[in-house]
C-alpha cells in the first residue's frame, strides 16, 4: 500500500490553508497513495493559541459538519482516497477550550474514527513557552481503525498526534491489539524536533515492529512560529523509508505487509512480552 504523509507550512487563513492541503493531497493521489495523512493543525496555525476558538466545528460524525470536515469529506470521495485529517479544533462544552481531533474518511466521504489527542504538549526553556492545556481539553481513549488496501491486506492503524509521540505505553497497547500502521501527525518545535524528532519515532517503530507514518509542519509560519518540518515513513525496522527536511510537500513509501510479517517473525519481541 502506498502511503503519503503530507508536509505543510500551514498559516493564518484556514481558507488559504485548505486550498494548499487540497493541492498536496491531489499530487498523493495522482501519485498512486491510497492513504495521505495530513499534519497537526493542518487547517490553521493562528497568531494566538486562542484563535483555534474561532474556527471551531461541531463533530459530525459520518457526514461532516462544518467547513474543515465537509473538505475532507468531499476531498476524500473526489480523490478516492482515505485521508486523515491531520488535526482541527472540535467543540466541548466549554467555550473555552476544544479537542486537537484526528478524522478519518474513507474514500466515500465518511467519517469512520475519531482521535482526541489525549497528552498535551507544554514546553518552556525560558526562550520559547507553549500550554496547549490553556486551550485544549485532552481526550482520553487510544483510537484505532482497519483499512483495507486495494492488494487484500487488511491494515490496523493506530492513531496518535504529536506530543504522544514521547508516550511509548500508547503505542505498546496499539501493538497488543494488532496494529501494523502508527500514524503520528505533528507540529513539533523546531527546537525539540531538531533534538529528539527522529530518534522518537525510529524508537516506536522498532520497539513495536510497525511502520510509522508521520506527517508534520515544517518551516517558518506567519504567526513566527518555526516548525521542524522532517515527514518521514519509517519502516518496522526503524528504517527511514522517505524524508522531507522543510517546506510543503508530499512525502511517499510503500508499505509492504510481507515485509512486516518478516519482521516481526524473525525478531518476534511482540510475544516476548512478559509486563
Amino acid at each position: 500500500m502506498k502511503v503519503a504523509a503530507i508536509q505543510m507550512v500551514s498559516g493564518v487563513s484556514a481558507e488559504v490553508n485548505l486550498r494548499q492541503a487540497h493541492v498536496l493531497l491531489s499530487g498523493a493521489a495522482h501519485a498512486g497513495a491510497e492513504l495521505a495523512v495530513l499534519p497537526e493543525y493542518f487547517c490553521l496555525l493562528g497568531r494566538r493559541d486562542t484563535d483555534k476558538l474561532a474556527v471551531q466545528e461541531v463533530f459530525g460524525g459520518g457526514g461532516g459538519s462544518g467547513v474543515i470536515q465537509q473538505f475532507l469529506a468531499d476531498t476524500a470521495r473526489e480523490l478516492g482516497l482515505w485521508i486523515v485529517g491531520g488535526t482541527l479544533p472540535l467543540a466541548t462544552p466549554d467555550p473555552a477550550h476544544v479537542r486537537n481531533s484526528t478524522l478519518v474518511f474513507t474514500p466515500h466521504g465518511e467519517c469512520v474514527a475519531r482521535y482526541d489527542k489525549i497528552h498535551l504538549f507544554r514546553f518552556d526553556n525560558g526562550h520559547e513557552r507553549y500550554d496547549e492545556s490553556r486551550v485544549l481539553e485532552p481526550g482520553r481513549e487510544p483510537v484505532m481503525f482497519d483499512l483495507p488496501s486495494r492488494d487484500g491486506h487488511r491494515w490496523r492503524v493506530g492513531l496518535s498526534v504529536c506530543y504522544d509521540l514521547r508516550f511509548p505505553e500508547l503505542y505498546r497497547a496499539y501493538a497488543a491489539r494488532g496494529a501494523e500502521l502508527l500514524l503520528v501527525p505533528s507540529a513539533f518545535t523546531h527546537t525539540t524536533g531538531q533534538a529528539h524528532w527522529e530518534v522518537l519515532l525510529r524508537a516506536r517503530a522498532i520497539e513495536n515492529l510497525a511502520y510509522v507514518a508521520a506527517p508534520a509542519q515544517g518551516g517558518l509560519h506567519e504567526n513566527g512560529r518555526r516548525t521542524w518540518g522532517h515527514s518521514m515513513l519509517v519502516d518496522p525496522w526503524g528504517v527511514v523509508i522517505q524524508t522531507l527536511a522543510e517546506g510543503a510537500g508530499v512525502v511517499l513509501g510503500e508499505l509492504d505487509a510481507a515485509r512486516l510479517q518478516v519482521a516481526r517473525q524473525q525478531l518476534p519481541a511482540l510475544e516476548h512480552r512478559v509486563l
